[in-house]
């Protein structure tokens, strides 16, 4: 069974991902616009967050392929190469998206605010380590330190990410990058 088999038969997990991750491998509509790789080659679908973003699978093959996020907004990053990483991305730094020069600082501050605000909207006590951790062992997954996750975030963003542009399929501008070095 694939990671995004088994996290979508299970429902705690899934609601962990959707709720903390804002990420939805059950919604795969549409992306905003067609868009398209500057290198050709394939882009699917596989996942959304709830602001209209959309992850991508690039290339050919299965769950292993370099997976890029476009926003609504015209921004895109290659965040991680498979599903696996990027669940352990998303499970040691949900709020990536507040990390845009992806620094332990940034990552310090989006934390207290994420949790602030997770707070405030579940109210009640929320113990995110401890459901993270079970989430990752019914998933087969360890989870890496947030420092780890910035850094082959980092790592992929800007290592690899430039060999992945995406462009507006019908006008052919290029997306902007979401992270700065």
């Amino acid at each position: 069974m694939s990671l995004l088999d088994a996290l979508r038969a299970n429902p705690d997990a899934l609601d962990h991902l959707i709720w903390h991750g804002d990420f939805d491998p059950t919604r795969s509509y549409e992306h905003v616009e067609e868009v398209v790789l500057a290198s050709g080659a394939a882009l699917e679908r596989f996942a959304k967050d709830n602001a209209g973003g959309t992850y991508f699978l690039c290339g050919e093959g299965g769950e292993e392929r370099p997976v890029l996020f476009a926003d609504s907004e015209g921004g895109a990053a290659l965040l991680a190469v498979g599903v696996p990483e990027l669940v352990r991305l998303l499970l040691a730094v949900p709020w990536w998206r507040d990390c845009h020069r992806l620094t332990q600082e940034e990552s310090a501050n989006a934390t207290a605010e994420y949790l602030e605000m997770a707070e405030e909207s579940l109210e009640r006590d929320l113990d995110l380590p401890a459901e993270r951790d079970a989430v990752a062992a019914a998933l087969g997954l360890e989870v890496p330190s947030e420092a780890e996750a910035l850094a082959r975030l980092r790592e992929v963003a800007f290592g690899l990410g430039p060999s992945f542009v995406l462009l507006n399929a019908e006008e052919g501008g290029a997306y902007e990058p979401l992270f700065r070095a």
